[in-house]
């Protein structure tokens, strides 16, 4: 039995009361990674803690894949997948572009999904059929922009230097094609493509908690998400999302040529 959109919302309401008041206060921020940066907060400790208490207590049978406390049941039917702050770096640099990732897995394929936005007050959720945004204005069901060329697409990536030298090659193969191509944001660049302000997002490098949640929003929404490779995004890596199926048959060449 899939959980309602009442539960999300209870999910996201909860890491909410962790998240919000720690944004822009000056909090610490440890580096998990002794080769590079991946920083973490406590913000995103407390938020995933908050998410998992609320599941474990609601439906105890289900695992739990998530980036900061391990994973549990990944071969159970349903499987949550949790990124309780997606754009960390934002969040330590007072930039309102990250989000609470919250996504629902069954037979291994992401079905539903929660992007939340706690200061402005956003969030977007795909309910198993449609995708639907809710926030300032009220709320809208999402469809992507129909957009079918690349010399049409609006281009989003975090960043250029995340790609190694091969990667970078073909991305910048897509990027010289595009109308326009914007950097940064993270998970939000995902969630505008199913708004249909945003025609591509292209990335590697990704975990499964990354993408869980904006698998079936994007899907759901009219938009088409897949590796480099044209295979199934749920364990992440090199990504690319698309607002048609034309545009991604277009973009994807570039990336295998």
């Amino acid at each position: 039995m899939r959980p309602s959109r009442d539960f999300f919302e209870r999910l996201a309401a909860a890491a909410r009361l962790e998240t919000l008041p720690r944004f822009r206060t000056g909090l610490d921020v440890v580096n998990k990674d002794r080769g590079g940066y991946d920083p973490v907060t406590e913000g995103d400790q407390a938020a995933e803690r908050a998410i998992r208490v609320l599941i474990e207590a609601e439906f105890p049978d289900h695992g739990i894949l998530g980036e900061e406390q391990g994973n549990i049941g990944l071969e159970r039917r349903f499987v949550w997948v949790i990124d309780p702050i997606d754009g960390t770096r934002a969040f330590i640099s007072g930039l309102p572009t990250w989000g609470t990732l919250i996504g629902f897995r069954e037979n291994g394929q992401s079905v539903m999904g929660l992007m939340d936005q706690p200061f402005t007050g956003e969030r977007y959720f795909a309910d198993g059929e449609r995708s639907w945004y809710s926030g300032p204005g009220g709320e809208r069901q999402l469809k992507t922009r129909a957009c079918e060329t690349l010399g049409d697409a609006v281009l989003y990536t975090t960043s250029p230097d995340i790609f190694l030298p091969e990667k970078k090659n073909r991305f910048d193969a897509v990027r010289n094609e595009v109308r326009l191509t914007r950097y940064g944001v993270d998970c939000y660049a995902y969630v505008l493509l199913a708004a249909g302000f945003v025609d591509l997002v292209i990335e590697t490098g990704l975990k499964p908690y990354d993408v869980g949640a904006l698998i079936p929003i994007i899907r759901q929404a009219g938009g088409v998400i897949t590796t480099w490779t044209g295979g199934s995004p749920e364990e992440g890596g090199a990504i690319i999302a698309a607002a048609s199926q034309s545009l991604h048959r277009q973009a994807l060449a570039l990336l295998q040529d």
